[in-house]
Formats: structure tokens, C-alpha cells, sequence
């Protein structure tokens, strides 16, 4: 079979989602699938075609995901014809795939990671008009007739269809890990410092609660002083990485704090497995793989709670009592003084992932 992946990002970009479909393209190609990931050219500096471990790359030339909404239909009719399924992903891909997909006839799925709705409005670093706009945008992708629609949760189920999509047309199918890899790293590498290693790790997003992570800390280096956060980030949306940069100094926190940026893989697990903590104060999550990474580690997670991390969360673990500054630094404080909650570990498997994919795909009519 011929997919057509319609992404606005993809690997090299880090996040949630390019993990998801890198992970997917590379065991679908493993599988006998012929593969192509059409998606944005984010930097000048990345190849306009290539191919990485047999998936075909193509890069549109648009670098803002915006303009990718827009204007990736016309080159993506081309390439729809030559392939006998799409495969897009929320948000900004999602609109062109569809298009492309009415007027070829081919069918379009699409993988939806979650749903804002009135959160669109809730959100830190983020004017009422840019949350509006958004909010319409997102109204607007729930009226579209998808031939399916994935969930990667059972908590983003139960959101698309609260939001109006047809039950009979979503199915869950929970995002993977390969276990073998970050356990294996778990067991070697453990934190014997006796300064406690926290780690903040993932994309720069306003969703992710930066605006509660960071006031936190400063409450906390009221009491303590036997701890350091490793903040893990992108320097892009430059504008949002300054703006973080300069809240850490705003605050007087930096002897607190560390950040680095686009670190290796093996040096990122390796750097995630030597701390005692991980963060994820989220205001939503339609998954959370550095939760689940994190666990896989034996790492421990303090979380919000929100969205689908009441559900992904397991083993050893704290809770938000509320989403603000003052909960997060009492469980950091719970989480110094080892003061954990404990419920049976979850898994999430790569290959069952793959396998439920395969398996739609194969339910399809072409």
C-alpha cells in the first residue's frame, strides 16, 4: 500500500507528534508500506527531498506552519494522486490533506492528538484574538468529514465526540514507545548527587505550563536549596525562548536552573535517566510521550493531571492539587522529601501502536 503522510512537522523538528510519526513511518516502511511524509521545510538548512531509514521526505518550502495551511494544497495534488491513502495529523496539515483528498477521491484519516475548544482561551502568551482565530480554526477541522479519525487517547475520544465528530468514525489508538530502549538506559545511568535533579523536556508550547514551572521554582528556592532543574527546550519560537530566558533571570532563579538545547537523542535520554524527577505541569495533553519516556526510565512524574495524563500517569508519581505556582513547588517539595504516590506501572507499546494502525489501514476501502 501507498500512504501519503501530510505532517507540518517532522523529524528533525522534536515533539509529541514527529515522534508519533516518525516511529510509524519507519516500522510501516519495515512492513512491506511505501512511504511519503510531505511536510514544511522549517529551516533553509534541511534538504528539499531526501530519504531517512527508506521514508521519502519531500519539504515544502513555506517555513511557517501558517502559510502550510494555505498553500500546500497545490503542490500536494500531485503527490495525492500517486499514492492510495492519506494520512494527516492535527492541526495545521490537517485542512490541505482534506482538500487534496475530496478532489483526488483518495481517503484521508487523520490522527487527532487533542481538543482545545474553550482552553483555546485559557492559555498563557496568547491574545484574545490569536485564541479566537484559533478556536474557529479548530470548530472548523471537527466539521470536516474524515473518512477516520485516530485518537491517541481514550480522554481525546471522548473530546472529538463531545465536540460533534460521529462515535462510529473514532477509534483510539494510544501513541508507543520501544520500552527495550529507555529501560535499558534507566537501568544504567542513576543520579547519586545529593542535589536533586528535576528535568523539564519537550517542545516550547503555551500549553505546557512554562508560566507555572518557573514561578514555582522561585517559591520553592524560598525553602530550599538542594535542587537544580534541567530545562530541555528548543531555542525556537525564538521569540517564546527569549521571553523564557528572560523570565528565569526576571525571577532570579538561574543558580536553579539549567537550560540546554538540541541535545542529542542518546544524550537527551541519558540526561532524562539521571534525574529524580520529571515535570509536566501541562494545561492539557492528548498523550504526553515525555511522561510516558520518562516512566519507561524509572523516572518519576510530577503532574497537572490535565487531559490525558490522568490517564497515561502510573507507578511513582505526585499530583497537582491545582493548576498553579503553589501546588507545583509543594509536590517538587513532596517530591524532595520522597513523598510519592504509587499506582501499578501502564504500558504502551510501540508494536501494538504500529499493528492497530496496520490494521485500519487495511479496513479501508480504496
Amino acid at each position: 500500500m501507498k500512504i501519503l503522510f501530510v505532517l507540518e512537522n517532522y523529524y528533525p523538528n522534536i515533539g509529541g507528534v514527529e515522534t508519533l510519526f516518525k516511529n510509524l513511518t519507519e516500522q510501516l516502511v519495515k512492513k512491506g508500506f511505501e512511504i511519503t511524509v510531505v511536510t514544511n521545510r522549517f529551516s533553509k538548512d534541511l534538504a528539499k527531498q531526501e530519504t531517512i531509514n527508506y521514508v521519502k521526505i519531500i519539504r515544502l518550502p513555506f517555513y511557517n506552519r501558517y502559510l502550510f495551511t494555505f498553500l500546500a494544497f497545490f503542490p500536494l495534488i500531485k503527490y495525492a494522486k500517486e499514492n492510495q491513502l492519506i494520512h494527516t495529523t492535527s492541526y495545521n496539515a490537517a485542512f490541505p490533506a482534506y482538500l487534496c483528498g475530496l478532489l483526488t477521491s483518495t481517503p484521508v484519516i487523520v490522527t487527532f492528538h487533542e481538543v482545545w475548544s474553550k482552553l483555546w482561551f485559557r492559555l498563557p502568551y496568547m491574545n484574545k484574538l490569536s485564541a479566537s482565530l484559533h478556536y474557529v480554526f479548530e470548530w472548523f477541522l471537527l466539521k470536516l468529514n474524515f473518512y477516520k479519525w485516530i485518537a491517541v487517547s481514550d480522554y481525546t475520544n471522548g473530546s472529538l465526540v463531545d465536540a460533534g465528530v460521529s462515535k462510529d468514525k473514532v477509534i483510539t489508538i494510544h501513541n508507543g514507545i520501544e520500552y527495550a530502549a529507555f529501560e535499558k538506559v534507566g537501568q544504567k545511568e542513576r543520579n547519586d548527587n545529593p542535589i536533586f535533579k528535576f528535568i523539564y523536556f519537550g517542545r516550547l508550547g503555551i500549553s505546557k505550563g512554562l508560566d507555572i514551572l518557573l514561578p514555582a521554582v522561585e517559591l520553592l528556592s524560598q525553602e530550599r536549596d538542594d535542587f537544580i532543574i534541567t530545562m530541555v527546550i528548543p531555542k525556537t519560537p525564538t521569540g517564546f525562548y527569549k521571553r523564557i530566558i528572560q523570565t528565569i533571570e526576571n525571577l532570579n532563579i538561574e543558580k536553579h536552573i539549567e537550560v540546554r538545547s538540541h541535545l542529542p537523542w542518546e544524550v537527551l535520554k541519558k540526561t532524562i535517566s539521571q534525574s529524580n524527577a520529571a515535570l509536566v505541569p501541562s494545561y492539557s495533553e492528548g498523550f504526553c510521550f515525555s511522561a510516558v519516556e520518562a516512566m519507561a526510565m524509572g523516572v518519576p512524574v510530577i503532574s497537572s493531571n490535565k487531559g490525558a495524563l490522568a490517564e497515561v500517569i502510573s507507578g511513582k508519581h505526585l499530583i497537582m492539587e491545582n493548576h498553579d505556582a503553589q501546588s507545583l513547588a509543594d509536590c517538587m517539595d513532596k517530591a524532595l522529601n520522597n513523598q510519592w504516590n504509587h499506582t501499578p506501572k501502564k504500558k504502551y507499546p510501540l508494536n501494538e501502536c504500529i499493528e492497530k494502525y496496520i490494521s485500519l489501514y487495511n479496513q479501508i476501502k480504496l
